[in-house]
């Protein structure tokens, strides 16, 4: 019998996601890997084995074992889009949103990214740390093992290095990996009139000196109507590309002003919101294989009928994940509430959903090594208290992890 460190063992359902390695597209997101009664082994933070119960009990020599009988084990959440760095709150605006007042209205009245800018600028990295590790705590408590973190709340040199440092710190205690970006074009900062120069500033000053010290794996932009154009973003973005940088959009969220095309063209990795997606360029990012980043947190917070067209989406085989876009004006740190909106108000099924939520999200922050349940991945998982994984978006609103496990070793 083979020695090994941990087994979990009697699961009702195992999703191992096992599939092609490239993100999964139409009919494949619905193909979770579906084992009943299965088992998944672990030795040196990895996965050695998973199979039925039976065979694998008889084969591994455990020094811990767990029953999992009557519950559903799935790999890790990975959340590919998340504000994690932010100080203080924005609760004042819910009462504007209900009055009907959008989110550029907002905006314009000293709401919105602006006043978050200010308190972020006015917090030391310490207390940065400390706000972001209450909302880290919150995610692993709901499954998210892997996570993308935007800079973006500082919008000058000075504040936007503090946030991505304090990302790298909590990156290196934290049980969650963090992957960081620089989100320098988030908004047009006070201190500046024109989105031009504001670009110019960030492609030629703050860009060379994150780079430099390799602060950020990613560079974004918030292309939209009123804050920066395709071509704006399209001129920050290729020279982060010169830089070393990788590069993700937020697009059409608002607005369809070109900047999923302009990001298709541009190799971009991921695309995010897509909310006034239209149909070819859904077809435009699905022959370029840029990955969809859906957040259905955005338009359910703000009361909005319209949610990007997931659906769409697949039926024209582009890869599609889901994130929550933790941010003031959306926090939330649980992915199975993504879920839930991503199956009601985007009609995806569970099964896609799981999908989009786990092994495509891992692709879209570019991490083979996890996302599914095979032999070599790292053993990051869940062990959910319900019987199968269609229980997640049908019981929303709780948190259905029973226990969450990162490099083979229970953290939760």
């Amino acid at each position: 019998m083979t020695k090994v460190d941990l087994l979990i063992k009697n699961c009702a359902e195992i999703h191992t996601l096992k599939g092609p390695d490239r993100p999964r597209i139409g009919d494949e997101m619905r193909d979770t890997g579906r084992l009943e009664n299965g088992a998944i082994v672990v030795k040196n933070h990895r996965i050695i084995n998973v199979g039925p119960s039976k065979e694998i009990e008889k084969n591994h020599d455990a020094r811990e074992t767990v029953d999992a009988t009557g519950k559903t084990v799935i790999p890790g959440f990975v959340d590919p889009h998340t504000h994690l760095i932010y100080s203080g709150s924005r609760e004042n605006e819910l009462k504007m949103k209900i009055q009907g007042k959008t989110y550029m209205e907002i905006l314009k009245e000293g709401g919105g990214i602006l006043s978050t800018v200010n308190s972020t600028r006015r917090a030391s990295k310490q207390e940065l740390k400390e706000e972001a590790l209450k909302r880290l705590d919150t995610m692993l408590r709901h499954g998210t093992t892997t996570a993308e973190a935007k800079s973006g709340y500082g919008l000058d040199m000075e504040n936007e290095i503090k946030c991505l440092e304090v990302i790298n710190e909590l990156n290196e205690t934290h049980p969650i990996d963090l992957i960081p970006t620089y989100l320098g074009a988030h908004s047009l900062p006070p201190e500046f009139s024109d989105p031009g120069e504001y670009i110019d500033f960030c492609t030629h000053e703050v860009i060379p000196k994150i780079a430099e010290e390799g602060l950020a794996k990613y560079c974004d932009v918030f292309c939209e109507k009123g804050v920066f154009t395709a071509e704006e973003s399209r001129k920050l973005l290729s020279e982060a590309k010169k830089l070393g940088l990788k590069i993700r959009v937020h697009a059409d969220e608002i607005e369809n002003i070109g900047c999923s095309t302009m990001a298709a063209e541009l190799d971009a990795i991921s695309v995010e919101h897509l909310v006034k997606t239209g149909e070819e360029d859904i077809k435009m990012m699905a022959e370029a294989g840029t990955m969809g980043i859906l957040l259905p947190g955005t338009p359910f917070m703000l009361m909005e009928k319209e949610y990007a067209p997931a659906r769409k989406m697949i039926d024209n085989e582009m890869a599609v994940a889901l994130a929550t876009d933790l941010n003031p004006n959306c926090w939330t740190e649980s992915m199975q509430m993504i879920i839930t909106l991503a199956c009601l108000q985007m009609k995806m099924t569970p099964s896609e959903a799981l999908t989009a939520a786990t092994f495509n999200a891992a692709k879209a922050v570019e991490k083979d090594d996890i996302g599914s349940l095979e032999k070599g991945k790292k053993a990051d998982f869940l062990v959910l208290d319900v019987p199968n994984h269609q229980h997640i978006p049908y019981r929303f609103g709780g948190n259905l992890v029973k226990e969450v496990y990162k490099d083979g070793k229970k953290v939760v």
